[in-house]
């Protein structure tokens, strides 16, 4: 049988997907806020660079580059989590196993991560993040969702601001 294991690469390059335990709220893009308060702390405690980040109701999609030597993004989730909970009105009931786990019950305790390998999985996941918001149906245009760093790279010149209109253009990561 086959053993998981995680890579880690210190200095790394990561895709990380992050998901709320109620698949059903708004908690993220209505809390924003606290989200972005949350990140920049954890930025603070355990420096990092979020190179792009598309936050949706439920879940949100970042790519984060570690310092060269570091490669413990299981920590920064971990301050970033909690931290972003904190701010939040304490829920009424919990599960024995999360009040042993000192856990709030907001966000699903596992998470995706993907090493990026080349520059050309970067751009893919780049695209791939900032399409999220049309691929679930919250806008019809990526430049529309308020809640991503698209609009910063349309600045930068990196996407033309109509990019993602064409449907053919571009396969949402299928």
């Amino acid at each position: 049988m086959m053993e998981y294991r995680r890579i880690w690469k210190p200095g790394g390059t990561y895709f990380f997907t992050v998901v709320l335990a109620d698949r059903h709220t708004r908690l993220l893009v209505c809390n924003i806020d606290y989200l972005r308060q949350a990140f920049r702390q954890a930025k603070i405690a355990l420096p990092f660079r979020l190179e792009a980040a598309v936050v949706l109701p439920d879940h949100l999609h970042c790519i984060w580059t570690l310092p060269e030597g570091d490669a413990d993004y299981p920590c920064r989730w971990q301050h970033i989590k909690a931290s972003f909970s904190k701010k939040l009105p304490k829920a009424t009931a919990r599960s024995a196993s999360k009040v042993a786990k000192r856990e709030r019950g907001i966000w699903q305790r596992r998470y995706w991560e993907h090493l990026i390998r080349d520059e050309h999985d970067l751009h893919r996941h780049l695209d791939y993040l900032h399409y999220n918001p049309v691929k679930h149906g919250l806008v019809a245009h990526v430049s529309d969702w308020p809640y991503s760093s698209f609009h910063r790279y349309v600045e930068r010149g990196f996407y033309a601001a109509d990019w993602g209109d064409e449907p053919e253009a571009f396969d949402a990561g299928e």
